[in-house]
């Protein structure tokens, strides 16, 4: 028995993925309560290593990383490392139930995987219910020692992470919501490295300020880790030049005002004046809103403050002028139009755009919102668009039901039978005019489906917007591959005209996409990734009411095909 035991563990270590010539880096990230203040309240929040937001974890493309969580809370918890491919890795992907069972309290797991052909910014949150609010952190994946960026060497790099400030428990807020069938109350506040700025009460002294020398260059490494908003940021006087998305190098192009969703990450060069200006700036951020339902409709500010020459003479600072941008108006699809159309893959010698020019399966999925029956006793109402629905949301009038056992654990072991549906639909069931006068019936379907894939499928995916509650944008995140997002428009897509205006060329690369409201959005990939692989709205509720799904991507013949097997800690539900 001891001899098979060691086999066993000596067969897994060979079959580990191999570190690609870079180091083996150890973490530890202990998941526990701690008292944060912010609006002048007070309250306990669950965090990383005592910080909120989490410590930033540093490897280089190539390393591997062994993080260590462990559960100090009376919360489940799993982490996701946003935008890691998981190269044959699935089992530390993290979302709770797809591939992983929750970390239990009191429990810890090793997340172990490779960085393979990837670096820039990206990061990681907590993927069970609501926890990511306060569960998250920048993830920088810094070039192989002696590779370049492909632009100027900065002077510094500063990581700045959006998020939303709840005085309420996030997860009360979310209970309360699916119970009652309404929509759950928004965030008190917009917040950047943690901080809500002094456009909020009692929250001046809770400013993140970055600190600039004149005529340098600094890389700064936007998140946006918000729960529900996509978000526009702007520095007042002070263009940017975009370098990356989503760890992705994009041909360079000059802005004032950058679009960002929740999940997506973006590389900005700031290039400071010359000179020391005797002024500061302010930085804000506030959403780009194109749903009907209520919304936290505020601004997030940092200061962007020059330091002075020590051969001036000494400016008293709060005397110094203090400059505002300019944002969007909150509806602006226009300039997020804009904007996502200048958004280009590098394409270049050393970082190509692979796109996939023959594609293998084509799929047409509908995502949006709609409305599920009233689930409460004795005849009780909902909160819902009426008092007899709850608000529900769904991919191709699918509203995936979370299983209780993890989806990958269950297809490895053969014992899917009651757990999963293999037979997610390549296109709505039901036509209709998808962004035109909606449907009178606006109820979905409900079940626990999943698309399944042979290994090295090309696929093309068309996701179109629906109008069933009212148009709105969703920023759609496939774990476990890159994409090319090869189109956007408005309307309904065309099959027969569209695709003849699809960019292969230079197409942006990326891990999450907005859908444009009352649009479409479509995108090419390879399945070379074996395992089970989640796709979800980043905005938080829409995941909570439905719009989610899974594709499983089955092993190929070449053992460098294959899923690895799971390692021996794996949460068990």
């Amino acid at each position: 028995m001891a001899f098979w035991l060691l086999f066993a563990v000596f067969s897994s270590v060979l079959l580990l993925p191999e570190p690609a010539f870079g180091k083996t880096r150890h973490y530890t990230l202990d998941i526990k309560m701690h008292n944060v203040t912010r609006l002048c309240h007070t309250k306990s929040l669950v965090s990383v290593n005592g910080k909120f937001p989490g410590p930033k974890l540093i490897a280089r493309e190539g390393d591997q990383l062994l993080i260590k969580v462990v559960n100090h809370v009376p919360n489940n918890i799993s982490l996701h490392w946003h935008g890691i491919r998981q190269l044959r890795s699935g089992w530390a992907d993290g979302p709770a139930y797809i591939t992983q069972c929750p970390i239990q309290t009191g429990q810890s797991y090793v997340y172990n995987y490779t960085v393979v052909g990837q670096r820039g910014t990206l990061w990681y949150h907590a993927h069970i219910s609501w926890l990511r609010a306060t569960v998250y952190g920048p993830l920088i994946i810094l070039p192989k020692h002696g590779v370049p960026y492909p632009f100027h060497k900065p002077h510094k790099e500063v990581p700045v992470v959006f998020g939303e400030w709840f005085n309420a428990d996030t997860e009360a807020i979310i209970r309360q919501a699916t119970q009652t069938g309404g929509g759950p109350n928004v965030s008190d506040a917009y917040t950047i490295n943690g901080l809500p700025g002094p456009l909020y009460n009692c929250s001046a002294k809770d400013t993140f300020r970055l600190r600039v020398k004149p005529g340098k260059t600094y890389l700064l490494r936007l998140i946006n880790a918000a729960l529900n908003d996509e978000l526009f940021f702007s520095i007042a006087n002070h263009t940017v030049t975009v370098v990356e998305a989503d760890a992705i190098y994009v041909k360079p192009f000059e802005t004032d005002t950058i679009l960002i969703a929740p999940g997506q990450t973006t590389n900005l060069l700031l290039k400071t004046k010359q000179s020391y200006p005797k002024a500061s700036f302010l930085m804000t951020a506030r959403p780009y809103v194109t749903g009907q339902g209520t919304f936290d409709n505020s601004t997030v500010a940092g200061i962007l403050e020059y330091e002075q020459p020590k051969h001036t003479k000494t400016f008293i600072k709060k005397n110094l002028h203090l400059f505002t941008p300019v944002l969007p108006a909150l509806n602006d699809t226009n300039f997020a139009t804009k904007f996502s159309n200048k958004l280009r893959s590098l394409n270049s010698k050393r970082y190509p755009a692979n796109v996939p020019l023959k594609v293998d399966r084509k799929f047409f999925f509908t995502v949006g919102l709609g409305t599920n029956p009233c689930n409460h006793k004795n005849n009780q109402t909902c909160q819902g668009p009426t008092n007899t629905t709850m608000f529900a949301a769904s991919i191709s009038n699918i509203s995936f039901t979370m299983p209780t056992k993890a989806l990958l654990q269950s297809h490895y072991s053969g014992q899917s039978n009651g757990v999963y549906s293999p037979n997610f639909p390549w296109n709505p069931i039901v036509p209709f005019n998808y962004t035109g006068t909606p449907p009178n019936n606006t109820m979905v379907s409900t079940g626990t489906n999943v698309m399944v894939l042979p290994y090295n499928t090309s696929v093309e995916l068309v996701m179109q917007d629906t109008s069933i509650l009212g148009a709105e944008s969703h920023p759609l995140h496939l774990h476990g591959f890159n994409f090319f997002v090869v189109g956007q428009g408005f309307g309904n897509f065309d099959a027969k005209e569209d695709p003849k205006k699809f960019n292969l060329v230079d197409p942006i690369e990326r891990n999450t996409v907005g859908v444009p409201s009352g649009g479409w959005a479509a995108i090419r990939f390879i399945a070379d990734n074996p395992g089970v692989w989640f796709m979800h709205c980043h905005l938080e509720v829409h995941t909570s009411w439905g719009l989610r799904m899974a594709w499983l991507v089955l092993d190929g013949d070449k053992p460098d095909q294959k899923l690895l097997p799971p390692p021996a800690d794996l949460p068990k539900c």
